[in-house]
């Protein structure tokens, strides 16, 4: 898929430009699965997009934000292959604004985590953040940040 095209879904198409250590890294595409999921892929439009607003009113959004964990070989609906995007949680009810994106299979994640969304367009800079270097806390030894996201 070209990408800037939508997906013929008509699911929304957002994006996260990544760098590495301040450098850049590159763009990573994603369709969220609206059509299937609507409250968790809107819930995440709106985080890259800015609309959120926190407990004062104020815009809060992905821009910015840091890859806290880089957890290698880690992988949605399905956990069936890499490059989707899933909600992380801590049980019922209680997803929120962290995610994940898988990198392999994962069937262990299966309705634990809710699939809404999969990489459309830029897997190269999901995989070059997977192997970036971390710490045993699989902390990042180099910031990597969204600094730029926003809806396509």
């Amino acid at each position: 898929m070209p990408p800037t095209q939508l997906p013929a879904s008509g699911n929304p198409l957002v994006f996260f430009d990544i760098t590495i250590g301040g450098e850049p890294l590159g763009r990573i595409q994603f369709e969220l699965f609206a059509d299937v999921v609507p409250k968790t892929a809107e819930n995440f439009r709106q985080f890259c997009t800015g609309e959120t607003k926190n407990h004062l009113g104020r815009p809060q959004g992905y821009k910015g934000s840091k890859f806290h964990r880089i957890i290698t070989k880690i992988s949605c609906a399905r956990h069936t292959e890499p490059g989707l995007l899933s909600m992380a949680n801590a049980g019922p009810n209680t997803n929120g604004s962290q995610f994940f994106i898988t990198t392999v299979p994962t069937p262990f994640l299966d309705n634990k985590h809710v699939v809404f969304g999969k990489v459309v367009d830029g897997m190269d800079v999901v995989r070059k953040m997977e192997n970036t270097r971390t710490n045993p806390k699989d902390a990042p030894q180099l910031p990597v940040v969204i600094s730029l996201c926003g809806e396509m």
